[in-house]
Formats: structure tokens, C-alpha cells, sequence
């Protein structure tokens, strides 16, 4: 093999393995590839090599320093993934090593390059499975194969949103069509009602382990069919059902297509929960007993997390769509019609009662649990008349707090801060507290310059994309100009980003613009706020709710102290984590199931400022960020809101303002500086995934696994 041939086996490797998404030295490499392409792939190294022409090749490998660099994290890689490699779960999970868990979700959230993710369940759907591989947890995760994905945003000159939609080319992604035993590619079948939907299978490796998208743009598929998988939350409740078939019933046909044998299932909310009926299913073929008595056996099997409190995020479909689609699902268990829509029903007997994929999901499982402590407790009151002999506190719905995947989250620069002071085998220990409590022995000075520079870095990518978005609009050319220089890198910097859902109230600081210019235009204290987020494409009044951000961010006084970033993703979150200040959360509680988005931000050095609620609740501890209100609730909407914004104005006036801008001689604020210390030392070691998949393993993995053997005959 010639070098150049050496050099791109290793580098198409690399970018078929998504191990390379939270290796800082890995994506460096294949941004030196062609930085400009690099970043107009919207950071996709496979579609970077493709199209590296051989004069490229040659000139690289001709480049000692650069093989050498590739070498170097080839070699790292395959260290990475052999099987001989120490890992946590060789000692405290191997059983898993025989037969994984099966990990289903609606959606995955891995890298802003395979886009098969739409916010907070995706991107914690693919921090759980990257996190898995980390610690060598086996584990086989399936969802769905969107060629289209979610929506692109655009927001036109008046701030309207628009939903655009792009195909994904199967060639620039990370995915190869599933092999079976037989070496030819796995297609699998789902009945639906008259109808056979046919899916074929692919594999995206996440490191050790695999993922699996069912994909239904293949022959034998009507062009209706066809186009099911195509994009992710669309619909109508025709087409909700037939994806939830797809995925839960697909799913484990998919997994035995492929000789998976699995020792549970883990249901990453209700959208899969059908996988348990047909896991059901093969239990009633493997045995011969009824479905009653296998049905026991599955639940001791399944896990299932839920996400939500808010009740319209739990998918209900009317007893007549359930009967036309799943009537051969029924029939091969033996249910009536009652039996089976019962089993969705939080009154089995009620005839009108829809079938809920929460309830479904709670019935077809023993270990179900929340995302946070608070969360837990609201779904345990929301869920009570499942278990109507329990009291509230004897409800069998656990919790584990949600975390974040630190390595795929934390700036390059904050990584070499760790590596310098709390340790080069930081990443090993996360869960650990006296490691992060390390984090004392950095200067004020050298962590203060480390977030400065990353707020620089944060400063100029908002310039960039509020000058191409101003551009695409054709506002005036003293717009577009403006947004070249728009923000102040030494000024107080507050980032919101998330779904813009009227629960999450986005525009609550704007509900008194009197107070919001005093806050932002003050020539001592500046203010800045930088927003991001997507409202769903039929959500009226949260499209209503960003309009009003992004109109406020052109006015002609405010447009230098607040940008709206569109076509929020992986990407423009992860810039905005690593460089605020100040990562400001509203939503009205007790409706936020946990949030991930301000662990992200504690870990790079920015602080805090929320409601108490979801995993803010049982993280604040008066001096590692700072609160929104005290957590008690008000019964009326409108006087909570008015209450918090009143808080949230205090808070930062009082509070927040004055303590960033209390600056020594050399412009470090060292009191500022310490709460972002008890931050990191606080609430490092509680809120990742690494503590987050060990909690999973130890309650509810282990126990499912050693029920019974979930080997099927072949």
C-alpha cells in the first residue's frame, strides 16, 4: 500500500466510525483537510475526504507532521475500540458483553452531521450511547433513518419562521446498509393493517457500539411509505402511529434480522413502546404461554424513561386508528380489542379513552423512571391512577438526573485547562468529586482568560451568521454592516436556546422593554443577550413568541446588545455553551423535566440563572449560579409569570450585573470567578452521563438482565 493509499484508508476509516465527534484532536485533523469545506459541510469529515482530490492526497502524505498526526489518532482509535481495552463495564457490567441493551429512541442527536435529531431527546439520546461506548457498556442502539430529518430554520426579515427541508445523500453519510448473517442486507417487515412496510436497515458505529436506523425509501413501499421515515415530528396521527410501528416492532425485528440478541430493552420515552408487544410476541412463539404471562416477563425486562410533564407531549391515538393498523398485532397475541387498547388505557374499560404510548410504556415495564428528582415526583402525581392502591409516594416511578457527555460538550481550551490542573486522566473519573475539586488550583487569572477567549471565539460566530442571515433578507446595507460589529466581547453576555414552546417563555425578559433597555444599554454595565431555537412548524403561538425576540434584535437602539441565531442545531448550541456568561433558563414550573443545556455551559465556565426547576432544582446551592423565584408555584399562569419576571429582573440587577462587573485592576472579577470554581467543583461529578449510564446499569440494566435469557431461537 502506497502512503497515499495508507493515508486515506486511515482517514475514510476515521470519519465511518462518530467516535471521531468528541475527539478534539480527530476533528482538527480533518479540518486541516480544508478548513473552508470543513465548515460548509457542516462539519462532515466523510464528505471532506470524498472530496479530497489525489494532488491533495499526495500533498499530505508527503507532509511528515501531518501522517505523523494521523498515525498518531489512528492509532488511538484502534486502541479505543479493541476489545482488549480496560473499561469500566469489563468489571461492573460484563454481563451485558453477552447479550446488550437495546436502546430505543425516536430520535438521536450524535453529531450536526447526521441529522436524525430535532433538540433535548436527541442530543441526550446520543450523549447516552456515546457514553456507553466510553464506558464499555454494550449497548445496540435503533431509531429511524430521516432523510429529511427536522427542519431547517429560516427566519425572513420579519421574523416569521420558515421550515425548509433537505435530503440527506446517503454517500456523505457516516451509515452502511446492515448485513445479516447471509452477508446480504438486512430488510425487515411491519404490518401495517392491510399493508406490508417494508425497511431496510443501517449501521452508524458510535465507537464500540452500533446504531441502527430503519430506513422505508425502498422498493415495495407505496410512495406514501416510502417517504414515512423521511422526516422526523411531522404528520398527522396517521403518520405518528405508522413511524411509532415502524420504530417499536421494526425495531426488534431489525435487531433479530441481524442475530441481536438483547438482555432488555431501555424506551427513551413512549414513542417506542410497541417494541414491547412484539417482544411479547416472540415470547408467546418461544414458550407457548399466553400473552399475560409473557407479558410479565418483558416488563421485568424494559426500561422506560420518561420526558415529559407536559401533557401534550404524550402521543394518544383514537381507538379506530389503533384497531385499522395494529389488528394483526392484536391478532398474534391473542388479545380482544378491549384487551388490547386496555393495555394503552389508564381505564381499561373507558371505550372512549385513547391509547397513550405512556401508559402502554408504563404497564410494559418495571423500571420507569424520571429525569430529575422534581421530575420524578411530578410524574408520579401526573401518573397516580395507573397504581390506584399506592399512595403518591409509593408510585413505582424512580429517577436519574439527566447529564451531559463531557467530552463532546467541553471546549478544546477547557480541556487543556483540566489536563494542566485537575489531572490528565480527568475524563476517567468524572463522577469522582475530589477530582473536580482540583479545579481550586487555577488561577482566577488563567480560568478567567481561558472563558474570555472562548467568548471571543462566541462573539465572532454570531457575527458571522447574523451578517449571512441579514444578507439573505436583504435588509439595508446599515444592517448588515452592524452585524460585523454587533456584540461587545468584554460586556456581560446571557444566552437562551432551546425550543421556543410558550412553557419555556422566551420572550419573558421582553414583556417589559422599558426595564430590559435600562438592563441592556447601561454604559458602565452592559448587557448582552445572544437566542437560538426552533418552534415546532405548527406551534402558532411559539412562532409568535420568536417573532417577538427576533423583531426586538432589530430595533434600531437594542440591535447591537441582542442577536438571534437561526437554524439552531448541535453546532450553534455548542458555541453558545462554551462562551456565555450567563446560560438563562424560564420555564414555567414545574413543566421542565430536567435540561441539559446549562450542564453544558457550568463545565465550560459560564454560570446559571433558572427557574428552580428540573435538574436546577437539585443543583443550586445559593453560590454555584443563581435563581429565578424560590420554587413555590401560583395557581394563576399570569401572576407566576409576573412574580418570576419580577425575580429575574432582581436577580439580575442585584445580583448577576454587579458581580460581573466587579473587576480587580486587570479586569478579573474574582468573585464571579469563585462561583463559577464552586460551580464546576459542585455539579461536575453529578451532572454528566458517565455518572448518569453507571446509575442506569447499576438500577435498572443489571437487575432487567438477570430476569430471564432474552435469546431467541434462530
Amino acid at each position: 500500500m502506497s502512503p497515499e493509499e495508507k493515508l486515506f484508508h486511515q482517514l475514510h476509516e476515521l470519519s465511518m466510525n462518530m467516535w471521531w465527534a468528541w475527539n478534539p484532536s480527530v476533528i482538527k485533523l480533518f479540518r486541516d483537510l480544508d478548513p473552508d469545506g470543513f465548515r460548509a459541510s457542516k462539519h462532515n469529515p466523510l464528505k471532506v475526504v470524498k472530496g479530497l482530490s489525489p494532488e491533495r492526497v499526495r500533498e499530505l502524505a508527503q507532509d511528515a507532521a501531518f501522517r505523523a498526526r494521523a498515525d498518531r489518532v489512528h492509532s488511538e482509535f484502534h486502541s479505543y475500540v479493541s476489545p482488549n481495552t480496560h473499561t469500566w463495564a469489563q468489571t461492573e457490567a460484563a454481563p451485558l458483553r453477552v447479550r446488550p441493551v437495546a436502546y430505543f429512541s425516536a430520535e438521536f442527536g450524535i453529531h450536526e452531521s447526521l441529522p436524525i435529531y430535532s433538540g433535548g431527546l436527541g442530543v441526550l439520546a446520543g450523549d447516552h450511547v456515546k457514553t456507553a461506548s466510553d464506558l464499555g457498556v454494550a449497548l445496540v442502539a435503533v431509531g429511524l433513518f430521516y432523510r429529511q430529518s427536522y427542519f431547517r430554520q429560516q427566519i425572513d426579515a420579519v421574523g416569521r419562521q420558515h421550515a425548509q427541508y433537505e435530503s440527506a445523500q446517503d454517500e456523505y453519510l457516516a451509515a452502511t446498509r446492515k448485513q445479516g448473517a447471509d452477508g446480504k442486507p438486512v430488510v425487515i417487515e411491519v404490518p401495517l393493517g392491510r399493508e406490508r412496510l417494508f425497511a431496510q436497515v443501517w449501521q452508524v458505529n458510535v465507537g464500540r457500539n452500533q446504531l441502527l436506523l430503519l430506513d422505508t425509501d425502498v422498493d415495495g413501499n407505496s410512495d406514501e411509505n416510502r417517504k414515512l421515515a423521511a422526516r422526523l415530528y411531522f404528520g398527522d396521527q396517521g403518520v405518528r402511529i405508522r413511524q411509532e410501528l415502524l420504530l417499536g416492532i421494526g425495531g426488534i425485528r431489525a435487531l433479530r434480522a441481524a442475530g441481536i440478541d438483547w438482555s432488555g430493552l431501555h424506551l427513551n420515552e413512549g414513542h417506542s413502546a410497541f417494541a414491547t408487544l412484539e417482544y411479547a410476541r416472540l415470547r408467546m412463539e418461544e414458550t407457548g404461554a399466553d400473552f399475560w404471562k409473557v407479558a410479565q416477563d418483558v416488563a421485568q425486562s424494559t426500561v422506560f424513561t420518561t420526558h415529559t410533564p407536559v401533557d401534550a407531549g404524550h402521543d394518544r391515538f383514537p381507538p379506530n386508528l389503533v384497531e385499522e393498523y395494529l389488528e394483526p398485532l392484536r391478532n398474534s397475541l391473542r388479545l380482544s380489542k378491549e384487551e388490547f387498547l386496555g393495555l394503552g388505557r389508564v381505564r381499561p374499560q373507558d371505550a372512549h379513552e385513547a391509547l397513550c404510548m405512556t401508559v402502554l410504556a408504563f404497564k410494559m415495564s418495571r423500571y420507569a423512571n424520571g429525569v430529575s428528582c422534581l421530575h420524578g415526583r411530578v410524574t408520579r402525581r401526573a401518573w397516580q391512577a395507573l397504581w390506584p392502591h399506592h399512595r403518591e409516594d409509593e408510585v413505582p416511578v424512580g429517577h436519574i438526573t439527566n447529564g451531559v457527555h463531557v467530552r463532546t460538550w467541553l471546549a478544546p481550551a477547557m480541556q487543556e485547562l483540566y489536563n494542566r490542573h485537575v489531572g490528565a486522566d480527568w475524563g476517567e473519573n468524572l463522577p469522582d468529586p475530589k477530582m473536580w475539586a482540583r479545579i481550586d488550583s487555577v488561577s482566577d487569572a488563567e480560568l478567567w482568560e481561558t472563558h474570555r477567549t472562548l467568548k471571543a471565539t462566541l462573539v465572532s460566530f454570531v457575527r458571522r451568521e447574523a451578517e449571512a442571515q441579514r444578507r439573505r433578507n436583504n435588509h439595508s446595507e446599515e444592517l448588515i454592516e452592524a452585524a460585523k460589529t454587533t456584540l461587545d466581547a468584554d460586556a456581560l453576555t446571557i444566552g437562551f436556546a432551546r425550543r421556543f414552546a410558550t412553557y419555556k417563555r422566551g420572550n419573558l425578559l421582553f414583556t417589559d422593554m422599558d426595564r430590559l433597555r435600562r438592563l441592556l444599554l447601561d454604559p458602565k454595565r452592559p448587557v448582552q443577550l445572544i437566542f437560538a431555537g426552533k418552534a415546532h412548524p405548527d406551534d402558532q403561538p411559539g412562532k409568535e413568541l420568536l417573532r417577538t425576540v427576533y423583531q426586538a434584535s432589530l430595533l434600531s437602539d437594542l440591535r447591537s446588545r441582542i442577536v438571534f441565531v437561526e437554524d439552531y442545531d448541535i453546532n450553534v448550541a455548542r458555541h453558545l455553551v462554551q462562551g456565555v456568561d450567563v446560560w438563562l433558563n424560564t420555564p414555567r414550573r414545574p413543566q421542565e423535566a430536567s435540561g441539559t443545556s446549562g450542564q453544558k455551559v457550568l463545565l465550560n465556565g459560564g454560570l446559571n440563572l433558572s427557574i428552580l426547576d428540573g435538574w436546577w432544582a437539585e443543583a443550586y446551592d445559593g453560590l454555584n449560579g443563581f435563581a429565578i423565584g424560590n420554587g413555590v408555584c401560583h395557581v394563576s399562569p399570569a401572576e407566576q409569570d409576573k412574580r418570576d419576571l419580577e425575580s429575574l429582573y432582581r436577580v439580575l440587577e442585584t445580583e448577576v450585573v454587579p458581580l460581573y462587573y466587579d473587576q480587580d485592576e486587570h479586569g478579573v472579577p474574582h468573585g464571579w470567578v469563585a462561583r463559577i470554581k464552586r460551580a464546576i467543583r459542585t455539579l461536575g461529578w453529578r451532572f454528566n452521563t458517565d455518572r448518569m449510564v453507571r446509575d442506569y446499569v447499576r438500577e435498572c440494566y443489571l437487575p432487567s438482565a438477570g430476569v430471564n435469557s432474552c435469546a431467541m431461537p434462530r
